[in-house]
């Protein structure tokens, strides 16, 4: 063994620490995970949705494709419908293709035409882990440990000795880095002293996964990925985890339901669904859950970190729990990787929290106010919405209106996936253009350092991110602007940087004002500009790489 038996040390296997670890190795760097849960156990049911900025991840990792022809049957819809109950009337329906017909012809809908070679995915979280943990069991450099959990862990100058016990005992593991990606009750989070602040209920939803092999046959509707039932007796919504029989039923309690059996779960179950007594249906698990809004105070201590649940907990409104988790995963990964490499210094550590904490908070705060609107739409269901009256037809138009317009917004959000900026890290470049504001559904493409770079196609099937680098990459718009001396300068000091001439196609070629622009591993800007000469490009390296680590607005100013 070396004195380091590992580089990074992750506690946790889900979602989060699974791709963490992927990416992390995808780098060459050598990663122990610790989980506590046996092999073999069963997945949560909770999170049924993909985002695209997680979509773009897995194709780095080469696993988006079995990712998507993964979870629903091809031909199934994936969209979002509202009903006075899963098998009731209809009120409204967002058009969401089947992954059969994603990319098979231009659609035009609310969820067609993404800015990206990756949209978004349904699928559910049961099928997703198993292909995570399988490409990390066959990685040469994760070794997946389950029934270990991590008890303690000591700081020390040049790495961390973490603590595992398992059937055996207990033995102590030394590593470069700790992260914990070790849920809301997060064991790494309490050691470095970090606090969860915010509101600790938002709402309390009585979920249950069930089978019900009947249900398709008594919709009036086709059924779709999720079906939401308005209706004043009981509002829920139902997701389909498997296309043809089991189905997670979500029942929102209300305000003056402040416990979990504060209802009849069954006789909500048959409200929402629209189903008398005499149909039969089987519970497989309860996973009721608090909706929250809680972010913690602090990220990172030292050489120890946390990602996902562990630092942020919110109703997970437009995907964006599990989602947001791996958001903080690619950013970690190639940060630390950095570091491991030689490569990175200090600031490369510091921009961690500096870029994903602001985010955390914008996030939480979009989910909150999301769930607040929902709550408000369900609380105003009108009696009459089953009624085979005049008045109960208006009702269902303008119920139906009102729901498509509130929540387009959260199942289409392209701000939420590609709106976000990093204006305050270390190792940005400061501009004197701010980023363009965003909103949980819309943004503006564009590439102000900080900023998610704007995609194009570089040919039919190849995508510009597909030619990103592992490192920095440096996009060169016009072939006779000088680079030399950055690419000299980046070989000199050992800063990962390879050039790409590109030709942006008209539609985006005012996102490109630039003919020099340096894209992280991440696909933010880390810099754009003019040719510069090599002391220049020294000290813009410096910046990027974390070794010129000073004060952001000093250094800005």
């Amino acid at each position: 063994m070396n004195k380091l038996d590992y580089d990074v040390i992750i506690a946790g296997a889900g979602p989060v620490g699974l791709v963490l670890a992927l990416e992390l190795a995808a780098k060459g760097v050598r990663v122990f995970i610790a989980e506590q849960r046996e092999e073999g156990f069963m997945p949560t049911v909770r999170c049924n949705h993909i985002s695209s900025r997680s979509m773009e991840s897995f194709r780095r990792l080469g696993l988006s494709n079995i990712i998507r022809n993964s979870g629903l049957p091809g031909d199934y819809e994936q969209s979002v419908s509202y009903r006075t109950t899963t098998t009731g009337t209809e009120l409204t329906r967002i058009r969401i293709p089947s992954r059969n017909d994603r990319f098979t012809e231009r659609d035009d809908g609310p969820d067609g035409n993404w800015p990206t070679p990756e949209p978004p995915h349904r699928m559910n979280q049961i099928f997703l882990e198993p292909i995570l943990v399988e490409a990390a069991q066959r990685n040469a450099d994760i070794t997946l440990c389950y029934g270990s959990e991590l008890v303690g862990f000591d700081q020390e100058t040049y790495g961390v000795s973490a603590e595992l016990r398992d059937a055996h005992g207990v033995q102590t593991i030394k590593s470069s880095f700790l992260v914990g990606c070790d849920g809301g009750r997060s064991l790494v989070r309490k050691s470095i002293g970090a606090t969860l602040s915010g509101d600790p209920v938002l709402q309390r939803v009585q979920s249950t996964y069930i089978r019900a092999p009947q249900l398709i046959e008594q919709m009036k509707h086709d059924p779709t990925w999720a079906m939401f039932s308005l209706n004043p007796k009981r509002t829920g919504n139902v997701y389909a985890i498997d296309g043809k029989e089991r189905w997670l039923v979500h029942n929102y309690l209300r305000d003056n339901e402040p416990e979990f059996d504060s209802v009849d779960r069954d006789s909500c179950i048959r409200a929402i669904l629209g189903v008398d007594e005499a149909f039969e249906y089987e519970v497989l698990a309860n996973e009721d859950w608090i909706g929250r809004r809680l972010v913690t105070d602090k990220m990172r201590d030292g050489r120890v970190f946390i990602c996902g649940d562990a630092a942020h907990l919110w109703v997970p409104y437009a995907g964006y729990g599990m989602n947001a988790g791996i958001a903080d995963a690619a950013d970690l990964s190639w940060l630390l990787a950095s570091v491991v490499s030689g490569w990175g210094g200090e600031g490369m550590l510091a921009a961690y929290e500096a870029e994903r904490l602001p985010i955390t908070e914008q996030v939480s705060q979009y989910a909150m106010n999301h769930c607040i609107a929902m709550a408000k739409q369900r609380s105003s269901v009108p009696d009459q919405i089953e009624d085979q009256t005049v008045a109960g037809e208006l009702a269902r138009k303008k119920m139906g209106r009102e729901a498509y317009d509130l929540n387009v917004q959260q199942y289409v959000c392209a701000g939420l996936n590609f709106g976000y900026f990093y204006d305050q890290s270390p190792i940005i470049t400061p501009s004197d253009v701010n980023p363009p504001a965003y909103s949980m559904s819309e943004f503006t493409p564009s590439s102000v350092p900080g900023c998610r770079v704007p995609h194009f196609w570089l040919s039919e099937s190849t995508s510009l991110f597909d030619r990103l680098g592992p490192g920095y990459t440096l996009l060169r718009t016009d072939t006779k602007v000088e680079v030399k001396p950055l690419l000299n300068a980046a070989e000199m000091m050992g800063v990962p940087l390879e050039c790409l001439d590109i030709d942006p196609p008209e539609q985006v070629a005012d996102q490109y004002p630039t003919p020099l622009i340096i894209v992280r591993p991440d696909h933010h800007v880390a810099w754009r500009g003019e040719a510069i000469d090599r002391k220049a490009a020294e000290k813009l390296l410096s910046i990027i790489s974390g070794r010129f680590f000073d004060d952001f607005e000093n250094r800005a100013k």
